[in-house]
């Protein structure tokens, strides 16, 4: 009974300061549209580097709404075929009769110390940079953005002198599978990297999502480049921190940048988490011991004692219950989803936790990081002698 009491009570105190004291992350309230937009008195220069693997399935579709931006000022559109074997560039190049401003770059092999998709954007980087662009727009292959967005996305940064403007696109949720798992993908995402925090100046929270990306080359380039996080599995967020030592960034939700890449099965959701989890701990086998601790603390416990306990136990957790799922309930109206998948958290929660548990298992099994048929974290031997 004692020790019911206990865990009820930690997870409530939990879920008191994650609903007060965590930026109010919950809340989503940092969004693309809350801004009256004026136009530019001098449209800067822009080029969209879109680094792309065996994505033959979504390129046609994404380059396609790259180049239907309805963008004044000098764009261009630069795709790097990250040494695909499906068709993807010349798939992507068929599309240069519609838009002059594409051009389809192949890419070389990743060199020992990058991930692979770092390596692509790296060599855009370079080739854009001979234009010398005012920003750099980064998208990933399997994100379609509406024709006003590039439009946005630079007043947004001109206005508010931002060196990075970054949307988390709207992922795909239509089959049950992604009802299921993708709204508290963003949920999730969002109380580890609360947006206000890091749209705030002075806070030291600093996060990207990597789908839409609009940088500062002038500060990119006083902040390394690509090859100061060249190794980074997590790299938007990585990015996010380089760039926000530079100056001011702004991170928020958009339905103005959709993402097309279909997750049918849990297991294809499970493979999504399980490339970066264990990176987010840091590799260390602690810290995955006091994660899923607090997972089962914060979410599995509180609806067993709620129904199965007593007195001041089932109290607490009852509380932490109805706490969960009221905090889930904006981003599941900005999915679209029903209110009920608030009281299936818990279970949603401890899906999470074994996709971490998952992560740990292919990093100790030398294939971590999988991304496109490449393993790319390090393995337990090279950790110890540095390399990667």
């Amino acid at each position: 009974m004692m020790l019911a009491v206990f865990v009820s009570v930690i997870g409530a105190a939990a879920w008191v300061y994650l609903l007060a004291f965590r930026g109010v992350f919950w809340r989503f309230r940092e969004r693309d549209d809350g801004d009256a937009w004026v136009r530019c008195e001098a449209w800067p220069s822009v080029v969209a580097i879109v680094p792309a693997r065996d994505e033959i399935e979504t390129i046609e579709r994404s380059v396609s709404s790259l180049l239907a931006q309805d963008y004044p000022g000098e764009f261009r559109v630069l795709v790097v075929d990250d040494q695909s074997s499906d068709g993807t560039g010349p798939r992507a190049q068929a599309l240069h009769s519609t838009g002059l401003r594409l051009e389809v770059l192949r890419g070389a092999e990743p060199p020992s110390g990058w991930t692979g998709k770092l390596w692509a954007t790296k060599q855009g980087v370079v080739h854009a940079g001979a234009a010398a662009p005012d920003y750099l727009w980064f998208s990933d292959a399997d994100i379609v953005h509406l024709p006003d967005n590039l439009r946005r996305l630079v007043v947004r940064a001109e206005k508010r002198r931002l060196v990075m403007v970054s949307l988390m696109a709207k992922l795909r949720c239509e089959s049950f599978a992604e009802h299921f798992l993708i709204p508290a993908y963003v949920f999730f995402f969002a109380m580890l990297y609360p947006f206000s925090w890091v749209n705030r100046a002075s806070h030291t929270m600093a996060a990207a999502a990597g789908g839409c990306m609009l940088v500062d080359r002038a500060a990119l380039e006083r902040a390394g480049g690509i090859d100061s996080i060249k190794s980074e599995i997590i790299d938007d967020c990585a990015l996010g921190r380089r760039m926000k030592q530079q100056g001011p960034i702004w991170l928020g939700l958009t339905e103005r940048a959709l993402s097309i890449r279909p997750y049918p099965h849990i297991g294809d959701i499970r493979r999504l988490i399980a490339r970066s989890a264990y990176a987010q701990l840091g590799y260390s086998p602690v810290v995955l011991l006091g994660t899923l601790a607090a997972m089962i603390a914060i979410y599995a416990a509180p609806p067993f004692i709620a129904l199965l306990g007593s007195g001041a136990a089932r109290l607490a957790a009852g509380l932490s219950w109805l706490c969960m799922a009221a905090a889930f309930q904006p981003i599941l109206s900005f999915y679209r989803r029903s209110p009920l998948w608030g009281v299936a958290l818990p279970l949603i929660g401890l899906f999470y936790a074994a996709f971490t548990v998952d992560s740990a298992i292919q990093f100790w099994r030398g294939r971590g990081g999988m991304w496109k048929g490449r393993f790319q974290t390090m393995t337990r031997q090279n950790e110890r002698s540095g390399g990667t």
